[in-house]
């Protein structure tokens, strides 16, 4: 295969990776979703990101139907990946995709809900350890040693079991072993520009100390001259002799190996220390190379059969940090294993990841589900069949964040991995179409809306359609058309929808498999907030209560003037409805 054959890398970037790392490698790298090898080619991370996404996941990225469906995708990654234990983990967590394979996601999820039990089950010094280890191996660069080390503190811990078995078989002597000899060195054991670290031998200490001496006196031997050059010198023995006991002294030297380095054949005083110094310089050079080769063997016998563990263990951390990172964003979210259905999405207690607590968790449902099947079924259970709903409400009353939450369920789950929620049942689908609201009404922007929705929602297989607010983009009295053609056509091609919408009433009557429900505002606090129930009422029209919005509005006014042209607004809408509102906040004009 050619680098260009892969999504996204054009002749630049093409020629790029083969400069830098080599075709060869440059391949295995995509392969294997390696972000950090790409970026320190040159690649800009986020496009190296985009590249091995489709490399890992090419049908699973054709889920992401629409730019605002990718965009929780990518929001979903960057918190998990904000859970990261090493900068590697958190790169293999951001091209992580959907997975067309149901049998593929149940795995994927069975991996992480252990890994989040695992992580449950640390008490808090054991999970601070854990941290430390990896944030050690990453400031190490993920060295062997490195890898090695954390191994052993993972063992530590107890993480052996279940989905880190792998750990398990490591072997605790052999790797303390590795990990000793691997730290007296630089590089690995195995590369042919091995370097045996500094501390590791002392005489190969001492004898590098004195080859740099020598070279640092090699490099000035005009000023040793200098120095051992008198007047009162007539003979070249009494050179020969200054010479040696000033370079001995200088570089630590055997006198003798230096006399030895000596020649017999120079042409005047300066031709003498020059070529003392040069032929000294490559006598102390082999000798370290040989004493290096001999302590790089007896490090190479003494991690002996504890290789195949330390090459097991550097692929074994990597994974185990992807593994544990998602066990911990799953643990810290309070995400739980969805049940793959085979239609319908319905969530119990659910929860928008991205938004701070407290939230009010929602119950919501589309297509078929068992939600509410138990031996104690509550009218607050959503129905169990509609295809499509249309939801209504109050302002600012939770109804994106609602299509958000959804749309995040759905796609964590397509991922293999937990979600925000008591419970869940997810069906598996080929595209999810999520569509903000846009606030421009114009022909340009009914027309991308459309070009954006409708095409997803007449290919064949499964789609979810999550639609915010078309009254946005064209009036009232034709959004209401469009609306209603949408939901006739979802019902038509087998899909599911959640359509939100101020136009419920409106609406010709729906088919048989569409329902509205509805979210209501209930007043505003003493601290003059909105008070809304965020959870939808099935088969209800909701309520878009502008009077709680003009209340506010009249109760913060500071203007005399201003908040008489609220007043005038208050008995547009009801001014009865008004007053009660703000006697209910506790608020009087006098407060204000």
């Amino acid at each position: 295969m050619r680098l260009e054959d892969y999504w996204g890398v054009g002749p630049k970037t093409s020629e790029l990776l083969a400069a830098e790392l080599g075709p060869e490698r440059a391949i295995e790298a995509i392969e294997a979703a390696d972000v950090r090898a790409l970026v320190d080619a040159g690649l800009h991370r986020g496009r190296a990101t985009r590249i091995l996404r489709r490399a890992s996941g090419e049908a699973g990225m054709d889920v992401l139907a629409t730019g605002d469906t990718r965009s929780v995708y990518d929001d979903l990654l960057a918190l998990a990946a904000g859970y990261a234990l090493t900068e590697h983990a958190a790169d293999r967590i951001r091209v992580r995709t959907p997975c067309s394979d149901r049998g593929d996601v149940e795995g994927r999820i069975d991996v992480v809900v252990a890994a989040r039990d695992a992580w449950d089950g640390l008490d808090e010094e054991d999970r601070d350890r854990v941290i430390g280890a990896f944030e050690a191996y990453d400031e190490a660069g993920g060295t062997d040693r490195a890898a090695v080390e954390t191994a052993l503190a993972l063992r530590a811990v107890g993480l052996t079991g279940s989905t880190f078995d792998e750990l398990g078989t490591l072997n605790d002597e052999s790797l303390r072993e590795a990990a000793d000899a691997l730290g007296d060195v630089r590089g690995a054991l195995d590369d042919d520009d091995v370097e045996v670290a500094t501390g590791a031998d002392a005489e190969l200490d001492r004898g590098r100390e004195r080859l740099e001496a020598a070279r640092e006196l090699s490099d000035s031997a005009f000023d040793v001259l200098e120095r051992v050059r008198d007047d009162s010198l007539r003979d070249f023995e009494a050179l020969r002799t200054a010479t040696v006991d000033h370079v001995a002294a200088e570089t630590g030297a055997d006198p003798a190996t230096v006399r030895g380095a000596a020649p017999d054949d120079a042409l005047d005083a300066a031709d003498f220390v020059s070529a003392t110094l040069r032929e000294l310089v490559d006598e102390l050079a082999e000798r370290v190379a040989e004493r290096e080769a001999a302590v790089t063997a007896d490090l190479r016998e003494r991690i002996g059969e504890a290789d195949g563990d330390v090459a097991r263990a550097v692929e074994i951390v990597s994974d185990v940090a992807v593994t544990l990172s998602l066990g911990r964003f799953a643990a810290a979210e309070g995400l739980v294993r969805p049940r793959l259905v085979d239609d319908g999405v319905a969530v119990r207690n659910a929860r928008n990841p991205f938004l701070d607590d407290p939230v009010q968790p929602v119950t919501y449902a589309v297509g078929t589900h068992s939600l509410g099947e138990g031996p104690r079924p509550s009218d607050r259970d959503p129905p169990s069949s509609d295809r499509v709903s249309v939801l209504t409400g109050a302002n600012s009353g939770g109804k994106t964040t609602l299509l958000e939450t959804v749309c995040a369920v759905t796609l964590l789950a397509s991922m293999g991995l937990p979600v925000p929620a008591d419970e869940a049942e997810v069906g598996g689908f080929d595209r999810v179409v999520f569509h903000r609201r846009h606030a421009s009404f114009n022909a340009g922007v009914l027309e991308s809306t459309l070009r954006s929705v409708v095409p997803p929602l007449v290919e064949e297989g499964r789609t979810l359609m999550l639609v915010d607010e078309f009254e946005a983009i064209t009036e009232p009295g034709r959004a209401a058309d469009l609306l209603n053609g949408l939901v006739d056509l979802t019902v038509d091609r087998g899909a599911l929808g959640v359509y939100v919408t101020h136009l419920a009433a409106d609406l010709s009557p729906l088919p048989a498999a569409a329902r509205i429900d509805g979210i209501f505002a209930e007043g505003l606090t003493n601290d003059l907030e909105l008070r809304v129930d965020y959870q939808p009422r099935f088969g209800t029209l909701g309520k878009s209560t502008p009077e709680f919005i003009v209340s506010r509005l009249v109760a913060n006014a500071t203007d005399r003037g201003v908040r008489t042209g609220f007043e005038h607004l208050a008995g547009a809408v009801g001014e009865e409805a008004v007053q009660r509102t703000l006697s209910d906040a506790r608020w009087s004009p006098d407060e204000g």
